[in-house]
């Protein structure tokens, strides 16, 4: 089986060998067992589910909550000519219908479903009639109650094994505790245990937890330092990305923003900015990072602290994918730990507020009790808080719980282009030219220019088209709408703004069902996960990462010599010994970086460039804008 899979990943990703544990899960994919993969962010899952897949007969079922990563790569896979299409809210009922077909006759090999859909009669009959080959299910963490994530519907995912009971189960997550591992073979139905699982550790990047009130004066630093390569600053609040990305650039940094509530065109074209190193820092909420795979990201610093160790290590983790040194920093102040605590409390908004604003949802979108069944409605979550007179945050607060109880399902704005596909016969659609020729400019645009468009959707973007037929935009829009209403075609506009979707029929806030006990043992678990990022950051006696290693349960003994915590204690480098020296270089004036290095070769260049980089932070050196390093007018004490 080696073989045919490493022919099967050098053919269509051009890779000749597998990045180390890939060969041990495909193979154990290859043998039929259920298994749970836990890879580091960065660690190439997606290549343990695709190469067996492809050396398998039938469809690959693939699971995932992210629907831009889910469409990023049906894409890819598009591009190499592997069959593949997604299901996910929001989509138009005929195009569902054409990918379910596709998959139900054989001429998909991947279809990648979001998580609410495996609840539907629609989904169920097809899959009956589908043979599946594997069932891939990615952010696996999501289906555990006690994970930082957990999604009610990924509970639907053990009871559609029942229609495929021979099929293998690949189980594949980033982050999970020791409970969260065990939980996710219980709840997929796994026939033996089998979790495959690499370190936790990432010997190249370094984590570090800076106690400063001047954050602002530490990013300034630290980005300045950067020699090459780029950056993600992460902040919990999407006013402040601007904030910090504006201040960035005025003082020669250059950096953009990011965060869902930012329109898709918005979105992609900086992150395409960054991808491209146009600009070296991205300042961003949780909301970026999944599926960006960017190799020379050398710091990721946190301004905030996050709401999770499991977060902390995946947004930390995106730096340093070229296995070079890199670095993370979290920045803490004093008000810091405070403004934690009440994050967490406000996370969970009394049981009554909740009813009152799931109540008033209802009114919002005009959905009557025993209605609205997985129908999706737009929602600016700023436009209903102020009709009804909530705070935002409580409402999106609200949402959460909601969704983490089932009753909906809630997605950041995130870019639908328009599509069309033609669902008559080339007779009938002659016919109907003859006799509406007012139509006739419009659809034979369309054939003409959107080829496929007789047999599946396709793009379309209405201003070209407008342009190719001779019209206004406005006319080829009420034109497709026509042409819809008539059954000629099938036309999706264009959808950029966030959804929400109703995964059960709205009821009655009499006979409301949020379990008190649920509520409780969640708000608990938050509260655990909340202090473990507190134990963390006040914890200055223990190596960083051996702290993260043993929250996921690895245990070692060995320290990374180089986070904050080593250098204060001289594990891996004696910046005490090496001070004396460094002060006598920069004392009559600034020198640069390689001199500076160089000069003191005896204590090896690893060490040098750690203890400057220590005495940088703690103010005892200084780095000037064209990368000359001196002493610092108001040098700190060490101790």
């Amino acid at each position: 089986m080696s073989a045919t899979t490493k022919a099967i990943l050098n053919r269509y990703w051009g890779y000749p060998d597998f990045r180390p544990l890939q060969e041990s899960i495909v193979d154990s994919v290859m043998s039929g067992r259920d298994t749970l993969a836990l890879l580091p962010t960065g660690g190439g899952k997606s290549i343990c589910f695709q190469v067996p897949a492809m050396a398998m007969e039938g469809v690959c079922l693939v699971v995932t909550p992210l629907i831009a990563l889910m469409k990023d790569q049906v894409a890819h896979l598009l591009e190499k000519d592997i069959p593949a299409a997604a299901l996910y809210s929001g989509m138009h009922p005929d195009e569902l219908h054409l990918a379910y077909n596709q998959a139900v006759f054989g001429r998909l090999k991947f279809l990648y479903v979001s998580p609410e859909r495996l609840q539907t009669e629609q989904f169920i009959e097809a899959l009956k009639r589908m043979k599946v080959c594997l069932l891939a299910v990615d952010e696996s963490h999501c289906i555990s109650q006690w994970g930082y994530d957990f999604r009610p519907p990924y509970l639907k995912i053990a009871e559609i094994r029942a229609y495929m009971p021979q099929t293998p189960v690949l189980a594949l997550t980033a982050t999970a505790t020791a409970k969260v591992v065990d939980d996710i073979q219980q709840r997929l139905g796994f026939r033996q245990k089998n979790v495959i699982q690499g370190s936790f550790e990432r010997k190249n990047l370094t984590y570090n937890v800076l106690h400063e009130p001047d954050k602002y004066g530490v990013l300034r630093r630290k980005l300045a330092s950067m020699t090459e390569g780029s950056a993600i600053v992460y902040v919990r609040n999407r006013k402040r990305t601007q904030v910090v990305a504006e201040w960035l650039n005025s003082v020669g940094i250059s950096a953009t923003y990011y965060h869902a509530g930012l329109d898709a065109k918005t979105r992609d074209a900086r992150q395409d900015l960054w991808m491209q190193g146009k600009v070296r820092v991205m300042v961003a909420t949780n909301a970026f990072g999944m599926g960006i795979d960017k190799p020379d990201v050398r710091m990721v610093i946190h301004l905030d602290l996050p709401d999770s160790l499991e977060a902390y290590f995946q947004e930390a983790g995106r730096a340093g994918r070229d296995l070079n040194p890199s670095e993370a920093y979290l920045l803490v102040s004093p008000a810091d730990i405070k403004k934690l605590h009440d994050d967490w409390m406000q996370s969970f908004p009394d049981l009554d507020r909740i009813k009152l604003i799931y109540n008033a949802l209802g009114n919002y979108f005009n959905i009557p009790v025993g209605a609205g069944e997985n129908v999706s409605y737009p929602l600016i979550i700023s436009d209903f808080a102020s009709r009804y007179g909530f705070a935002v945050v409580e409402v999106f607060h609200t949402l959460k719980i909601l969704e983490r109880e089932g009753f909906l399902l809630l997605s950041d704005s995130f870019d639908e282009p328009s599509k069309v596909m033609i669902k008559a016969s080339r007779e009938d659609v002659y016919g109907f030219q003859v006799n509406h020729p007012q139509f006739s400019e419009l659809i034979k645009s369309m054939l003409r220019s959107l080829p496929g468009v007789m047999t599946d959707f396709v793009k379309v973007n209405e201003e070209v088209l407008a342009k190719k037929a001779g019209l206004r935009a406005e006319e080829v829009v009420t034109q497709l709408q026509k042409l819809s209403a008539y059954n000629v075609l099938s036309y999706k506009p264009r959808n950029d703004k966030p959804q929400v979707l109703f995964l059960s029929e709205f009821v009655d806030t009499r006979h409301f069902n949020l379990s008190k006990e649920l509520y409780h043992d969640r708000k608990r678990e938050a509260e655990l996960r909340m202090k473990a990022v507190v134990g963390f950051v006040n914890n200055d006696a223990e190596c960083r990462s051996v702290q993260l290693l043993r929250y996921f349960n690895e245990k070692t003994r060995s320290r990374c010599g180089r986070c904050d915590v080593c250098l204060r204690q001289g594990g891996g480098v004696s910046y005490v010994s090496i001070e004396a020296k460094l002060e006598s270089v920069v004392q009559e004036a600034p020198r640069p970086l390689s001199e500076v290095v160089q000069q003191c070769a005896e204590f090896g260049e690893d060490s040098v460039l750690d203890a400057i980089r220590f005495l940088v932070d703690n103010g005892v050196l200084q780095m000037e804008r064209d990368g000359a390093l001196r002493q610092a007018e108001n040098k700190k004490s060490r101790h």
